[in-house]
C-alpha cells in the first residue's frame, strides 16, 4: 500500500511553518492517542502516521529531501521505520516527541497524554526512556552505473560496541529508567517532565564489570561490515539512514549509520537531473552525407543514425537511457549534443578541395533554411 502524504496526514500546507506543523501532530496524536481510543488499531496506526510525518516535517534536512524526491528521498531515514509507520515502535514515539504534550515520554508516570491533562495512573506500566547510541557518518562513493541501476554495497567501518564480558547494575538514581521525573502545577493541571538521568546519562545501568581494553562505558571499536542497498535514482549529497548500525550503547539501542552518497564523474557522459548528456563530436563530412556512429550509454553502447544535413547545435534523444527517478515515476533520457568538428589545419590538398566547393550553392549559407536555436529547442521537447 503506497504512502499518503506527510503534509495530507497533518492537514498542513508545504508552505507551513515550523509551529503550524508542530501544532498540526500535536492535534492528530491527541486525537488518536491510544489511550483515547484503547484498543483501536486504526486509531493507532494513525497515530503512528502522525509521529512519522511530523518526525520527517520537523526536521529541515528531512523535509527538504522529502520535497525534492518525496517518499524515496526520506525512506529509512525516518527515526520508526517505513511502511506508514508500520515498524514504529510506541514507546520511542512517546520518548521522541514526549515534549508535544508536555512531558517526556511519561516515564515513572502516566502516558504522555495523560500527563498533558493531568490525568490519571499509568497505562500499562510506566515508559522508560532508551538511551541511544551515536551516530555515524560515512561517504560513499557511486559511480554514474551504480545510481542508474541501483546497486548493494558492503561497507566496512569502525564502531563503538558493548564489550564481552560487560555487567551492569541498574542505576540507584533512576531506577534503572534512564531518566528523572518532576511534577509542577500549572493551569492545565499536573504536568509532569522528564529528562535523561544525570548519574547514567540515560542508559538506566552502570557499568558493574569492564573487561580490559574496554572504556569507562564497557565498549569498544571493533571493525564491522554492513550491506545496504542503494536505490536507483540517487543524487549527489543525499543521505541514507540505516538504522541501528551506529555506536551501541550499553543497556540502550545503537545510533544510526548515515551514509552521504558522493557520485563521482563519468569519463565521458554526464548526469543531469535525471537524463544523461553525451557530447558528440562528427566530421563535417559525416553531418553533411550522414552517417551511423556509436555512442556511449550507462551499461553498455548504442548506434544511432545521423542523418545528412544535420547541423551542429542538434540534439537527439535515446528515451529510456537515462536515470530512474528516485520516487520511481519515470525514467530519464539519453540526450546526445552533435557537434560539427571544424578543422583549423588543412593541406593543400584540402584547402583545394574546399576552394572548389565556395562558390558551390548548396554550401551557400541560407539562414531562411536553418531553424534557430529556440526552435530546435522547441522541436525537441514537443
Amino acid at each position: 500500500m503506497a504512502k499518503r502524504d506527510f503534509y495530507e496526514i497533518l492537514g498542513v500546507s508545504k508552505d507551513a511553518s515550523e509551529a503550524e506543523i508542530k501544532k498540526a501532530y500535536r492535534k492528530k496524536a491527541i486525537q488518536f492517542h491510544p489511550d483515547k481510543n484503547p484498543d483501536d488499531k486504526s486509531a493507532e496506526d494513525k497515530f503512528k502516521e502522525a509521529a512519522e510525518a511530523y518526525e520527517i516535517l520537523s526536521n529541515a534536512e528531512k523535509k527538504q529531501r522529502y520535497d525534492q524526491y518525496g517518499h524515496a528521498g526520506v525512506d529509512g531515514q525516518g527515526g520508526f521505520g517505513g511502511g506508514g509507520g508500520g515498524g514504529m515502535n510506541m514507546d520511542d514515539i512517546f520518548s521522541q516527541f514526549g515534549d508535544i504534550f508536555g512531558g517526556n515520554g511519561g516515564g515513572g508516570g502516566g502516558s504522555p497524554f495523560e500527563s498533558f491533562f493531568g490525568g490519571g495512573g499509568a497505562r500499562g506500566g510506566s515508559r522508560s526512556r532508551q538511551a541511544v547510541g551515536t551516530n555515524i557518518r560515512i561517504k560513499l562513493k557511486l559511480n554514474l552505473e551504480d545510481i542508474t541501476n541501483g546497486v548493494e554495497k558492503k561497507i566496512k567501518y569502525k564502531k563503538k560496541v558493548v564489550a564481552k564480558g560487560v555487567t551492569f547494575d541498574n542505576c540507584a538514581t533512576c531506577g534503572g529508567r534512564g531518566q528523572v521525573t518532576r511534577v509542577q502545577s500549572t493551569f492545565l493541571g499536573q504536568m509532569q517532565t522528564a529528562s535523561p538521568c544525570p548519574t547514567c546519562r540515560g542508559m538506566g545501568k552502570k557499568v558493574k564489570n569492564i573487561p580490559s581494553g574496554a572504556d569507562g562505558m564497557g565498549l569498544i571499536t571493533e571493525e564491522v561490515t554492513t550491506t545496504i542497498q542503494i536505490p536507483a535514482g540517487v543524487a549527489d549529497g543525499m543521505q541514507l539512514n540505516v538504522r541501528g548500525k551506529g555506536n551501541e550503547m550499553p543497556g540502550g539501542v545503537a545510533g544510526d549509520l548515515i551514509v552521504l552518497v558522493e557520485e563521482t564523474k563519468h569519463e565521458s557522459l554526464e548526469r543531469d537531473g535525471n537524463n544523461i548528456i553525451f557530447n558528440l563530436h562528427i566530421s563535417f563530412p559525416q553531418a553533411a552525407l550522414g552517417a551511423d556512429v556509436e555512442v556511449p550509454t550507462v551499461s553498455s553502447k548504442a548506434r544511432i543514425k545521423i542523418e545528412p544535413g544535420t547541423p551542429s547545435g542538434k540534439v537527439l534523444r535515446l528515451r529510456g537511457k537515462g536515470i530512474p527517478d528516485v520516487n520511481g515515476y519515470a525514467t530519464g533520457d539519453q540526450l546526445i549534443y552533435v557537434n560539427v568538428y571544424t578543422p583549423n589545419k588543412l593541406n593543400t590538398e584540402e584547402k583545394n578541395l574546399m576552394k572548389q566547393l565556395l562558390d558551390s550553392e548548396n554550401f551557400t549559407p541560407d539562414p531562411s533554411k536553418e531553424k534557430g536555436f529556440f526552435d530546435r529547442m522547441k522541436d525537441f521537447f514537443n
